[in-house]
């Protein structure tokens, strides 16, 4: 089946008239689908779910459809206080009333409501956008705090448990592509030399976890900047989007991969190093709109570790970018042969530069 006889099995009025590629993100394929009436136009979002990063999209659809329902009517009882119309997607039904399609090779597919009139962007325009950024994290995190974790299955285990991923890459590390891989570059023994250098820091949240300090809690699990909605009308935060990942966790990945983001100029693809580091105006705007949001919520505990966070999820992902490289690219999409030792490359840089400016991001997170 193409993806235009899938989007028509979807419970949305009209007929197809063009499926849109949108070549974003590194694990799903997705579309955006234009259906048309003799008096309307509907615009959804088709996806593809990846079998390979979540080997049961039926558990991912069963969590997605959970925390929007739960989220939409929490944005509901808000709406006459709120000061911005916040939106969430929703999980659009097949014809059949299910939330999911199964294609004949078995692969799921969903489809899930645009946000009107709004756009991502691929790097931090300025410290507004920044703000924007923490403002709608801790937004959506402060709205689902409440919703019973037991009810969210755990879609992608050892997701963000960065000792697991240590452990995978030490396994990975030992083989024989690793090995050439490691000879053939000395850009690659310098990263494995880097992550040496820290595996004594990589248990720090896990460990403040299991003596209670810390607790689980609902997550998005991915609030990279790219999943931040933008209103093009007022430019204000609308939605955050990509809820693949939303499952139980420490509220901290979400905080920490939204500074990794949202926080380096020059971006997860940047070629030139000198223009990868943490931005400190960014950060404190962040910072600011988050706590806005979130700091009613977070405890004394919570607080204590938000810049581990940063350093810890900034080190995490160039870990497994890093890992996959070394593998042979069996994770993330690549577009060439050496993007995922680039990726790596450039996490490892913003986790130095976050590293070297420990004391002002920590007098940052106590003044705010």
């Amino acid at each position: 089946m193409t993806p235009e006889s899938i989007a028509a099995e979807f419970k949305v009025p009209g007929q197809v008239v063009t499926v849109l590629n949108i070549e974003t993100g590194n694990v799903n394929d997705t579309y955006r689908v234009i259906k048309r009436t003799t008096y309307s136009e509907v615009q959804f979002v088709l996806q593809r779910i990846s079998k390979a990063v979540f080997p049961r999209p039926d558990l991912v659809m069963s969590n997605m459809k959970a925390i929007t329902d739960y989220g939409h009517q929490r944005l509901e009882e808000q709406v006459t206080s709120a000061n911005r119309i916040w939106q969430l997607p929703k999980v659009i039904s097949t014809l059949d009333g299910k939330d999911y399609f199964i294609d004949e090779k078995g692969n799921y597919w969903r489809a899930l409501s645009m946000i009107a009139s709004a756009t991502s962007h691929e790097k931090v325009m300025n410290v507004e956008h920044a703000f924007e950024a923490g403002y709608v994290l801790g937004h959506f995190q402060r709205i689902i705090a409440d919703f019973p974790i037991d009810q969210l299955e755990d879609t992608l285990p050892g997701f963000h448990i960065t000792p697991g991923y240590l452990e995978y890459h030490d396994k990975v590390v030992e083989t024989d592509l690793a090995q050439q891989k490691l000879s053939a570059s000395s850009e690659a023994r310098r990263i494995e030399a880097f992550i040496q250098e820290r595996r004594e820091f990589v248990p720090i949240l896990e460990d403040a976890l299991a003596r209670n300090e810390l607790t689980l809690r609902p997550i998005h699990g991915d609030p990279k900047i790219t999943n931040i909605m933008i209103d093009d009308i007022t430019g204000k935060g609308t939605a955050i989007i990509d809820l693949d990942t939303v499952k139980p966790g420490l509220i901290h990945y979400d905080f920490g991969d939204s500074v990794r983001s949202a926080c380096n100029p020059g971006g997860e693809e940047a070629k030139d190093l000198t223009q990868v580091f943490v931005d400190l105006d960014s950060f404190e705007a962040l910072v600011r709109g988050y706590l806005k949001q979130a700091g009613n919520f977070l405890t004394g505990w919570d607080r204590k570790y938000l810049y581990d966070s940063v350093r810890l999820i900034t080190f995490e992902l160039g870990l497994r970018f890093f890992s996959d490289y070394l593998a042979g690219d069996v994770y993330f999409k690549t577009k060439y042969q050496s993007q995922n030792l680039n990726r790596g490359r450039v996490q490892m840089k913003l986790c130095e530069s976050i590293e070297t400016r420990e004391s002002m991001m920590r007098r940052v997170l106590e003044s705010v």
